[in-house]
């Protein structure tokens, strides 16, 4: 396969169109075109849906960029890694981190950087807004889920997963009745989680006892015997182990995924590509079983 045609097809992919696309890269609108035309005919698959003023990715295209995407982007990295080779990471480095994740890891995994790398000073805060890198000066953000960002590139480097979690004393509402439940923000109102376990799917009926703007706060609220909870695998792991907290099943929804991002129109310094390196040698295989493992360490 033609790797130069692949990353123009996951270049139009991200800009969602042609002319988006050769804007945004420099490049002739038409030689783009062509390149995807001729990755389609190599690979006899359409991966766009042309209409009129649209470009739509097919099953086929969506399942190519999801699966080359983050490989695209290691090669860039690894690249940009050995063209700086001789470059020892130094000066200033700013990092955006979600705040469950600065809670529970940061503090470690900052430390660590600071003792390899001594030339870096290592800036990180705590934001789970989406924070402007440009305008407000950062490096790297490190987000969960982000929406799609054509100004940024980046790869997942851990996944979490949600399980319902209760006291051993909190035991399982009557059928018909609802379980007190704690919940992050205000937004919940009383309904049912969905959950999966051994014996298939099944719901929970709860109803919201306690708001708490921290998923830590909640879940040593959940601890204290107060109410259930949907909380990550990785923060809750040790507990489940030890029979603090026990699971009524792993929450339905969407897998969390964090990322880290940075501006794709810059040349990644090596200071940059020291950190990515760091998060992947914390977390090799970016499974939530490994980030429990890590908070114990």
């Amino acid at each position: 396969m033609d790797l130069l045609a692949l990353a123009d097809f996951n270049l139009v992919a991200r800009h969602g169109g042609f002319g988006r696309a050769a804007r945004a890269a420099g490049r002739p609108k038409a030689t783009l075109s062509r390149r995807v035309a001729e990755l389609e005919a190599a690979m006899e698959l359409r991966l766009f849906e042309r209409g009129g003023r649209t470009l739509k990715l097919t099953e086929e295209g969506r399942a190519l960029f999801e699966r080359t995407g983050a490989l695209l982007t290691e090669l860039d990295e690894a690249a940009a890694s050995i063209a700086s080779g001789g470059e020892r990471p130094r000066g200033r480095l700013r990092v955006s981190a979600p705040l469950l994740f600065s809670q529970t890891a940061m503090g470690r995994l900052a430390a660590e950087f600071a003792l390899k790398h001594p030339e870096v000073r290592l800036e990180v805060t705590t934001d789970d807004r989406p924070v402007d890198l440009v305008e407000e000066g950062y490096d790297l953000v490190i987000r969960v889920n982000p929406a799609p960002d054509e100004s940024l590139v980046g790869r997942a480097f851990l996944r979490d997963r949600m399980v319902v979690v209760a006291s051993p004393d909190l035991g399982r509402p009557p059928a018909g009745a609802a379980a007190p439940a704690v919940v992050r923000g205000g937004g919940e109102q009383a309904g049912a989680w969905r959950v999966t376990t051994p014996d298939g799917g099944a719901a929970v009926a709860v109803e919201p006892v306690l708001r708490l703007s921290s998923l830590v706060m909640v879940r040593d609220a959940v601890r204290a015997g107060v109410g259930v909870a949907r909380l990550p695998i990785s923060l809750v792991g040790r507990d489940l182990g030890a029979g603090r907290l026990v699971s009524w099943g792993d929450a339905d929804g969407p897998e969390i995924a964090l990322w880290a991002l940075y501006p794709s129109r810059r040349l990644l310094s090596a200071r940059v590509s020291a950190f990515l390196e760091h998060l992947k040698a914390a977390f090799p295989r970016g499974e939530p079983e490994e980030l429990a493992a890590y908070l114990d360490g």
